[in-house]
């Protein structure tokens, strides 16, 4: 490109300043006891004169004149006299000279750059090109995160005691049911024998036998229940025979009066003896309960796991004395983790459930799942969202706590410009691809998306149906070849499928 000349009272500041600087130039050669006073008036068009100090003397150094053909100065009378004026002051002048020499490189500036001679040809490129079109580059929202176990639990006792026996330690991995610590049996086996004793005393008062089901005894079947209903008919069949009597006036009033109450406190026996029957079916209960809190405890002596998963923390050691519900252990389940990730407060309402969502975790390969859960607030402090995805780990080879890169495919069907990335090159700091426009190769200045492997998206800069090089480093100014451009790499896959 050619360089801006200046216009207007611009454009006359360097002649300006080539005169004030000519000037001071001869003042300072016209100084008394300068040994060239007239270093100007002097020298003859044809040489110019360098002068050196040496302990003899003074040695003259003659040649050729600056020649004013080789320099763009050439029309400038006061460039070439003040070029005169630097080359012949002595080497005490250096500072004068290096000033002058600077101003003149800023000068140069303005002067317009060669130009193309006319009638040159541009070289033919034999290169391989390309047709630019859109293809599908599924829009990604991208996050960072961390993978923490599916559960995580802290385990406790159900029972106090002292711990007899540790099963696990720190990275066992451990299944339903696998015994992990064990409390001290003796006192709870021995609580378990006096409830079964107690409630085979219950049950034998009622006549049950030792496996016999509590649902099948009717009080009014039970031994103490039939005794008393026995008095009660006796003594309800006395009363008879001795109404009989008292109306044929054979029995006495006060006799008939003691047969009456008789049958009246047979009645009240047998109704308490139901009521006590009742009252050890109950305590047959209480008593089947207790056994049953009895074994119940006796079990919770032994933790086991309730669930694969590895052991993260072992908190006690055999001989400890432990009360209920203080922390012994932590699990985590890792068969199956979730990753925790966060997308800025602009990309929020672009995340959904059920998404997938690729994960990039070193040292292992990409993983695959979809959104599975999104908080419902955003965090006040970095102003991002929080959301789940399940990560399936059947052989555990996924750690907790591992730091993943997410990729949120938000929409599988958007369409972009994409070339190959050996199209740019930088250029001048800036990013650029060779462009033929009827036949020309010349660069275009473009912007860059996002890269996914070898292929880059173009955001400003080029439009469907251009031709570019396929190969930056292979282009230079000149014309295409008569050979037909290839392809794009989306046209190629849709050809070939």
């Amino acid at each position: 490109m050619l360089r801006r000349q200046s216009t207007g009272i611009w454009a006359s500041i360097p002649s300006v300043l080539f005169s004030a600087i000519a000037w001071i130039a001869r003042c300072l050669c016209s100084i008394p006891g300068n040994r060239f006073p007239s270093c100007l008036a002097n020298r003859r068009p044809s040489e110019r004169a360098l002068m050196q100090e040496s302990s003899g003397g003074i040695t003259r150094i003659t040649g050729p004149r600056f020649p004013a053909e080789n320099t763009r100065h050439s029309d400038n009378r006061l460039y070439n006299e003040l070029m005169n004026v630097i080359l012949c002051r002595p080497p005490n002048s250096c500072l004068l000279s290096l000033l002058c020499v600077l101003f003149l490189m800023g000068c140069e500036s303005n002067q317009p750059a060669p130009t193309k001679k006319a009638g040159e040809t541009l070289p033919v490129l034999n290169v391989e090109t390309l047709t630019v079109a859109e293809q599908t580059w599924p829009r990604i929202v991208r996050s960072q995160g961390s993978l923490f176990p599916d559960e995580e639990a802290t385990l406790g006792i159900k029972v106090e005691g002292r711990v007899s026996e540790v099963h696990v330690d720190l990275g066992d991995v451990v299944e339903v049911g696998d015994p992990l610590i064990t409390i001290d049996q003796e006192d709870f086996k021995l609580r378990v024998k006096q409830a079964e004793a107690q409630l085979a005393a219950v049950r034998s008062a009622v006549g049950l036998k030792p496996g016999d089901p509590l649902e099948k005894l009717v009080p009014e079947n039970s031994p103490p229940a039939r005794e008393k209903k026995a008095e009660w008919d006796e003594a309800t069949a006395n009363l008879e025979r001795a109404k009989t009597l008292y109306k044929q006036n054979v029995m006495g009033q006060a006799e008939f009066d003691q047969v009456v109450s008789f049958e009246q406190v047979a009645q009240a026996r047998y109704a308490s003896a139901l009521n006590g029957v009742r009252e050890k079916m109950a305590n047959i209960t209480v008593q089947q309960t207790q056994l049953d809190l009895a074994r119940e405890d006796l079990k919770n002596t032994e933790l086991k796991a309730t669930y694969p998963a590895v052991v993260q923390k072992r908190l006690v050691a055999p001989g400890s004395y432990i009360r209920m519900g203080d922390p012994l252990l932590v699990l985590v389940r890792i068969d199956q983790l979730r990753y925790r990730g966060t997308v800025p407060e602009r990309l929020s309402t672009q995340l959904e459930i059920g998404q997938p969502i690729e994960l990039k975790i070193e040292s292992v390969p990409q993983r695959t799942s979809k959104v599975t859960r999104i908080s419902p607030f955003l965090d006040q402090l970095s102003r991002s969202l929080l959301f789940e995805s399940l990560v399936e780990n059947p052989d555990r080879e996924l750690r907790a706590g591992l730091f993943a890169e997410g990729r949120i495919i938000v929409d599988p069907d958007q369409k972009a410009i994409v070339v190959p990335i050996s199209s740019v090159v930088q250029f001048a700091g800036t990013e650029k691809v060779w462009k033929a426009v009827d036949g020309t190769v010349k660069m275009q200045e473009v912007l860059l998306g996002e890269r996914r492997g070898d292929q880059i998206r173009i955001l400003e800069g080029l439009q469907p149906g251009d031709v570019i090089l396929r190969t930056a480093k292979e282009g230079r100014p000149g014309t295409l070849s008569a050979a037909e451009p290839q392809p794009s790499a989306a046209e190629q896959t849709k050809a070939k499928t």
